[in-house]
Order: structure tokens, then sequence, then C-alpha cells
């Protein structure tokens, strides 16, 4: 018996990209401009924080802001706690991350942070969590529902900071003047680093 699980697929494919249309809406809000102005003009490093499936987007944001030209890296919340805010200094920026804005394990660095001086932005769906009201900025990624039947898995919610950071990090890098060139000091290995750098020599 052939079997056609598309319709199901295509579902939830559905629901993130309706989600992504809903934050697409949401992108007027004037905090994007705010802080876009602080990463422009940030004096350290840019640093994403995170726990679970926020941790891994936070892990692969940090990516690609360094490769397009703003350091950048990633510290996992509950290890920051254990030693690693040593890896943070007071003109560094970071960037916590959690969709409810109440998760325990993000909010329990923030006092260190606080003493040690950095900015703080909140990338949360909630602009009343009590993360939102610890950061100096709040950008709201608001998320209705996951994907999945149940609406447990991080799934729209995980999708929407993914496509606000790098649409971020895009505009950073543009307005920048970030290059081709530069693009290729940054990323000289595999395909696409061959490719720039063959493009460079020609």
């Amino acid at each position: 018996m052939s079997k056609d699980y598309s319709a199901l697929v295509h579902g939830f494919m559905q629901s993130e990209i309706d989600a992504l249309q809903e934050i697409d809406s949401s992108v007027t809000d004037n905090n994007y401009n705010d802080v876009i102005d602080t990463l422009l003009n940030i004096d350290g490093k840019l640093i994403f924080m995170g726990v679970g499936k926020s941790g891994l987007i936070g892990r692969k944001l940090a990516a690609t802001f360094s490769s397009t030209g703003t350091p950048s890296f990633f510290v996992h919340a509950t290890e920051s706690v254990h030693g690693d805010l040593g890896m943070i200094q007071k003109n560094d920026t970071v960037v916590l991350i959690s969709n409810s804005g109440e998760t325990k394990e993000i909010l329990a660095p923030i006092p260190s942070l606080k003493r040690i001086g950095t900015k703080l932005i909140a990338f949360t769906g909630k602009d009343t969590s009590s993360l939102a009201k610890q950061c100096d900025l709040t950008l709201v990624i608001p998320i209705d529902h996951e994907a999945d039947k149940l609406n447990l898995a991080p799934t729209n919610s995980s999708t929407g900071v993914l496509v606000v950071g790098d649409s971020i990090a895009c505009t950073v890098s543009e307005l920048k003047g970030f290059t081709k060139e530069n693009f290729a000091t940054f990323h000289p290995g595999g395909a696409l680093g061959k490719k720039l750098l063959k493009s460079q020599s020609v």
C-alpha cells in the first residue's frame, strides 16, 4: 500500500510559514532600530546565550554574525554561572534567548552580567516576561503556537528567532559595508571559500 505523508508535512511547514508572516508584520517595532544601532556601535564582542533549542539557535546566530563581520560567540547559560562568565567583558553585548522569558537558566546569569556592565538584549516572545523586564533592550518575536499538534515542541518559536537573527545579521553586515572579499577572509574553507578566493585571484 502506497503512503503519502505530504499533506502532514505541508501542514506543519505552512504553520511555520504563517508564524514567520506574523513576525514579519511586527518588524515595524522601533525596537528593531534600537537593537541594530546597538550592534552597529558595539565596542566589544556580541555574545548569544541560551539553553536547549534556544541555545542551538544561539550557536548558529553567533556563527552567522561572526562570518558577516561582527565578532560573536555563544555561551551556554548554565555553564555561564559555573565560570564561563569570565569570557564576557564590560564592553560586550549579550543577547539572551528565551521564548517564554521565564527560563530559570537564562535568568540566572543576569545579576552577574549586570555587575560586569554588559548591555543586555532579550529575544523573547513576551514583553511582560521577567527576561524582558531585566534587559536593556527587548525584541519581541511573537509566536501564538508551535507547529506540532501538542503545541509543545520548539518549532515555530525557534524558527522565528533564527530568521529574525539572520535578518538582523544581514542588515548589520550591509550597513557596515561588508564585502565579498571580507567574507572570503573569514570563510576560506570549503566549496564556498574556494569559489570566493578563486574569484579574487582572477
